[in-house]
């Protein structure tokens, strides 16, 4: 290595090279040349930057709330192809924006403002004393993976924007005259006469031939291919599988219950108050208030300390164990100072509840219950470890699985989503085993995988199926329904459009209709707020009844088979007290609209105000995926596939 360093220094590259760094010093400076120029900013807004790990923070928080509505866990890869990081992304860009340019415009509460909102927050108050706990305060923002700094910084941010939102919208209403319009548009009502063109009042279409059925297949492909299909062969190592049947040790039920006891009986419970004292003194004259029977809230707010109430909780649930130990000796409705590992302070039991040890009987069945799944779980560990054994050897699938004793069973053809071939969905099948099984070649086996529920498995893939359209045969039924169908509703929109024409050369609508052998239906008053409660309206026609204009001709799809032809007979206006009163109804939610739309343009104008740069490919990076374009994180790219490189690593 040395030798090859030697030559190097001495050929004709070196001396470019060196040429090249002389330069560099002279152009930059010589600690510009060596300053550290990395950085982890996913996001740029002004003078402010988030970085990696603040990104994870926001992203992982509203990927919990995402969680929980969706009542699963979401990875972050679905979360991804389902647009959620680049949503979080875009959210907080918006809101450093807008602080940015809040910062810019000078807008900034006071430091005092920011220390009285944070020792409002009951986290960070000492339990004992009742007071702000500087220590508990860094300890909570630690667990929760923040510092001082950061967790003020976003208090102030908070404030900040709380107090000009409120400032903007103190006393902002819409004006009367827009919620008015909306209550004449909803009681405006009209009146409308229609009659139906059946589908006995034009032929038959007639049959279609194999060619145009092929045809027609081929102009709903995306509709009719069938997606792929594989046969799989599984192996599964379930407790349910090898659970049955196994025998349980009365030693092994009677050691577990005695280690369990404590924890299966329904211990002693305590209602208990308690004082802290600064001194003896102190806690000799909250003993004597106590016994006088003064309540404790009272001599605690005389003291300026707070009074801590244990309502029913057992020992275990009082933070200081002197307390707690003697809380638990003494007598019901007695007071006593104690001097505990917290300091000293003056309790008095109000009432005790008896606690409940529980018998071996009792709880025998869950024991058992529980030995038997322990027992399963180990058998099923053992036997993975036996099938992976064979197939590290060189066995395949359905030998390693008769080695090791586990049935194997064949599945399939099957769509990645589970279904059969009949799109019946095919039961005993996870995500997690399809997953797998797609993600491997034909004749590709997969490790034992984890299944969850201490259950596992092991894949191959026997054949694939790639998707096609089917055969002419077997879906010539279903297309030969819907050609029919579909040949027939033209037909009748001709018919309908024919019958329209006519009305509108001149002929009453009554005419056109007896000719035909139909009957004029009225329907009046028909309303927005009451149109969906007639079943014979069709969403078509609802749609044409209120874009037409009064004496307007229409054709509309029917709610069965056929057509419509119609015309607007009258439009009529609500009643005036009823549309002041709903104006004012109204007023109230559009007032809203209006916040929600000044805030959408405040962000917007942050945006376009503040310089804000996004890498987005780092913020994959920060929840753990790979990025789009793995260039642009070493500053060779903008993280936009085939964008142009303004800036190393970061897009606009």
């Amino acid at each position: 290595m040395l030798s090859a360093i030697r030559a190097f220094a001495k050929s004709p590259y070196a001396a470019v090279l060196i040429a090249l760094l002389i330069v560099s010093f002279a152009v930059f400076g010589i600690r510009d040349v060596f300053r550290a120029k990395v950085s982890d900013a996913v996001i740029v807004a002004g003078g402010r930057t988030v970085s990696a790990a603040d990104y994870k923070r926001a992203f992982d928080g509203y990927k919990a709330q995402v969680e929980q509505q969706a009542g699963r866990p979401i990875t972050a890869e679905l979360a991804a192809a389902n647009g959620l990081d680049r949503q979080v992304l875009e959210g907080v860009a918006t809101r450093e924006a807008f602080a940015a340019l809040l910062a810019k415009i000078g807008i900034r509460p006071a430091d005092t403002l920011i220390a009285a909102e944070i020792q409002k927050i009951p986290a960070f108050f000492d339990q004992v004393s009742g007071r702000f706990d500087e220590k508990a305060y860094k300890q909570k923002l630690g667990e929760n993976g923040m510092t001082p700094a950061v967790f003020e910084s976003r208090m102030r941010d908070e404030i900040t924007q709380d107090q000009v939102a409120k400032g903007l919208i103190a006393g902002l209403q819409a004006p009367l005259a827009y919620s008015a319009l909306a209550a004449i548009y909803g009681l405006e009502s009209r009146d409308v006469g229609y009659f139906v063109v059946e589908p006995g009042s034009v032929p038959q279409p007639a049959a279609p031939t194999d060619a145009q059925l092929t045809e027609l297949m081929k102009q709903n492909a995306s509709q009719l291919t069938r997606p792929e299909f594989r046969i799989l062969t599984v192996a599964r190592f379930s407790p349910a599988l090898v659970g049955a049947g196994l025998a349980v040790d009365e030693a092994d039920v009677k050691k577990r219950f005695d280690y369990r006891k404590d924890t299966l009986s329904t211990p002693q419970t305590r209602t208990i108050i308690q004082i802290p004292a600064k001194d003896q003194s102190a806690a000799d004259q909250i003993g004597q208030r106590l016994a006088k029977g003064e309540t404790p809230s009272a001599i605690a707010k005389s003291l300026g300390v707070e009074a801590i109430t244990y309502a029913n909780k057992p020992q275990t649930a009082i933070p200081d164990h002197k307390v707690a130990a003697a809380a638990f000796a003494l007598p019901v409705g007695q007071v006593a100072p104690v001097r505990g590992d917290l300091g000293l302070a003056v309790v008095k039991v109000i009432s005790a509840t008896p606690g409940r040890a529980v018998t071996l009987e009792e709880v025998r069945p869950a024991i058992e219950a529980e030995i038997r799944k322990d027992a399963a779980s180990e058998k099923v560990y053992a036997l993975t470890q036996a099938y992976d054994d064979a197939h590290q050897g060189g066995a395949n699938l359905a030998a390693s699985a008769a080695k090791a004793g586990v049935p194997v069973v064949t599945i399939g053809p099957v769509t990645q989503t589970g279904r059969d071939l009949q799109a019946q969905p095919v039961p005993g099948l996870s995500q997690k085993l399809m997953e797998t099984a797609w993600a491997l070649p034909v004749g590709g086996e997969s490790e034992v995988e984890d299944a969850g529920g201490g259950e596992y498995f092991a894949v191959r893939v026997e054949k694939i199926i790639p998707p096609a359209l089917p055969q002419l045969a077997e879906v010539k039924p279903k297309l030969l329904q819907y050609w029919q169908m579909r040949e027939l509703s033209k037909a009748l929109q001709a018919r309908a459009d024919a019958l329209a024409t006519r009305i509108k050369g001149g002929e009453t609508l009554a005419a056109v209709a007896a000719s035909t052998g139909a009957k004029v239906v009225q329907v009046p008053a028909i309303s927005r707020q009451t149109a969906g409660q007639n079943p014979l309206l069709s969403q078509d026609m609802l749609a044409r009844i209120f874009t037409a204009r009064p004496g307007e001709i229409f054709t509309a799809g029917f709610t069965r088979l056929g057509f419509v032809v119609g015309q607007l007979e009258a439009i009529h206006t609500g009643d005036g007290a009823t549309i002041a009163r709903m104006a004012e109804d109204l007023r109230p939610q559009m007032s809203q609209s209006f916040v929600r739309e000044l805030g959408e343009s405040a962000n917007a104008a942050a945006r376009r105000k503040v310089k804000v740069v996004i890498d987005p490919n780092r913020a994959r990076e920060a929840i753990g995926l790979e990025p789009i374009d793995p260039k642009s994180v070493d500053g060779k790219g903008t993280g936009k596939p085939g964008g142009p490189a303004a800036k190393p690593g970061l897009a606009k």
